[in-house]
């Protein structure tokens, strides 16, 4: 098989399990080789284990989520609405992946799914640091350690769509909304900030 056509059917493969295992958490080896159109050796050929299959999708996963973050703050100057739009950016994106990382806990750690989150999390960091030393934010906490705060945030905010607390339609907007509070800038200012940008 030519190297062409093996990237092919791996890329084939990633969509299809990210469907089924979205569609069924539980999703065998053989479930996903059958929806793919291809024998369960063409799988493990790419894949050893579910776990490594998983892995893969979750750091296409991170990959995405870093591209989001990156053009949600391009040439944007104010960092507060750097942060929004990079939330906003990243939870379309984060939204669609959100019943994988409930998945991808079980099989990585979170310290892998954190690892894997490093450069996204010092993108977001930089913003944080512009806006203290602007005086846009205010927190008793640094950069960095706001940024694992709004990490954190954004996990618990996938897990409350999950779990039917929270509507996934106004999830977005939440989101962006609470990393600017939790970075000190006042409420109502945050809301007035992403209710502009949705517009």
């Amino acid at each position: 098989m030519t190297s062409g056509r093996a990237d092919a059917n791996r890329r084939r493969i990633e969509q299809v399990a990210l469907t089924e295992l979205l569609r069924d958490p539980d999703a065998s080896m053989d479930q996903i080789a059958r929806a793919a159109g291809v024998v369960r050796r063409t799988v493990y050929g790419h894949f050893p284990s579910r776990e490594a299959l998983i892995a893969a999708l979750v750091d296409s996963a991170v990959e995405s989520v870093a591209q989001a973050h990156a053009s949600g703050r391009e040439g944007v100057e104010d960092p507060a609405e750097a942060l929004a739009r990079a939330t906003l950016a990243v939870w379309e994106i984060a939204d669609r992946y959100r019943l994988l990382v409930a998945l991808a806990q079980r099989s990585i750690t979170m310290e892998g799914i954190r690892e894997r989150l490093t450069p996204v999390r010092e993108a977001c960091a930089a913003v944080l640091r512009r806006g203290l030393e602007e005086g846009v934010f205010a927190s008793p906490l640094s950069a960095a350690a706001l940024a694992y705060v709004h990490e954190q945030v954004l996990f618990g905010l996938m897990e409350a769509v999950n779990a039917g607390a929270l509507a996934a339609d106004r999830a977005g907007r939440s989101a962006a909304q609470t990393m600017l509070i939790s970075a000190g800038m006042p409420a109502g200012r945050a809301a007035e900030l992403v209710a502009s940008l949705e517009t």
